[in-house]
């Protein structure tokens, strides 16, 4: 069995700890036993699982694992510690602000000899699959990837960083791709904003990604895909899927840690990641600049 701690008891963090008391039965993640939460609140135990110190975590020979579940800007810092200790570490999207920390955070887990893993449960979602199979085979002329929603607590970061799912969706759809332009517009007094960004697919086809957030805004994404074969407008509706997102996205990191996953598809995740994070840090840069 290898002890985990969860640090950050919002919504992702009591979902962690409820997967890891109540596994898919057969899985990988049955291997998991959580042996704490780490809160900067002092809470009751959760869930019958009690409240430890940082420093317990950290110094626990125990604990073998750490999901990262607190606000964007700190992940980082909390990642960097619990690999700096030897431990596994399962981090929600996205792991750093930037891409060149990611590459030293990489580095460092490969130089202990443990898992680092990026939550990514967009992926694992039906509607994606559903979009995924839609597009397969296609050739794309141009599109575009419009999402909107509420406003975001402060500690979410820049929205290339807090809006990473939907970027993902479109580097796992189209393949490898690059930033021809980028504009951000705000009004804080209305706690509105809305980053788009100009992209481009290897062979010079056009994506527009529009991040746009208010309060009262309903969370949706709306496509526009113009394929050789005609419009694609919709995502496609599919069926809830039987397993929950976050008991896929335990299994799939529990797999790795039990030597489940190729190299080559730990490596093809890795470049994926560390892509989505370049690219949101050029559009960033175009955005402030």
């Amino acid at each position: 069995m290898l002890g985990a701690v969860v640090i950050g008891i919002g919504t992702a963090g009591c979902v962690r700890i409820r997967d890891m008391l109540v596994p898919l039965r057969g899985s990988p993640a049955e291997k998991l036993a959580v042996k704490g939460f780490i809160s900067r609140r002092s809470l009751e135990p959760q869930q019958g699982v009690s409240r430890i110190s940082l420093e317990e975590a950290l110094g626990r020979d125990d604990v073998h694992v750490a999901f990262i579940c607190t606000e964007n800007m700190s992940h980082e810092d909390n990642v960097r510690m619990f690999l700096q200790a030897q431990k596994h570490v399962c981090v929600e999207y996205p792991m750093t602000m930037s891409y060149k920390a990611a590459v030293e955070l990489w580095d460092l887990a490969e130089e202990k000899g443990v898992i680092l893993h990026e939550e990514h449960i967009e992926l694992l979602t039906e509607e994606y699959k559903q979009l995924k199979r839609e597009v397969e085979g296609k050739t794309l002329q141009e599109g575009t990837l419009h999402f909107t929603g509420g406003a975001l607590k402060p500690g979410f970061g820049f929205p290339s960083f807090s809006g990473i799912a939907r970027l993902t969706w479109l580097v796992e759809l189209f393949g490898e791709l690059s930033v021809s332009a980028a504009t951000l517009e705000e009004d804080p007094a209305n706690s509105y904003s809305k980053m788009t960004a100009k992209l481009l697919t290897s062979d010079n086809r056009s994506l527009t990604w529009i991040e746009e957030r208010q309060p009262g805004l309903p969370r949706a994404k709306n496509i526009n895909f113009q394929f050789d074969s005609g419009p694609l407008t919709q995502i496609p509706p599919a069926p809830r899927g039987t397993v929950g997102l976050f008991m896929q996205d335990l299994i799939h990191f529990s797999a790795k840690l039990a030597g489940q996953v190729s190299p080559e598809e730990l490596q093809r995740e890795r470049v994926r990641v560390l892509h989505c994070l370049e690219l949101a840090g050029k559009i960033q840069e175009l955005c402030q600049g």
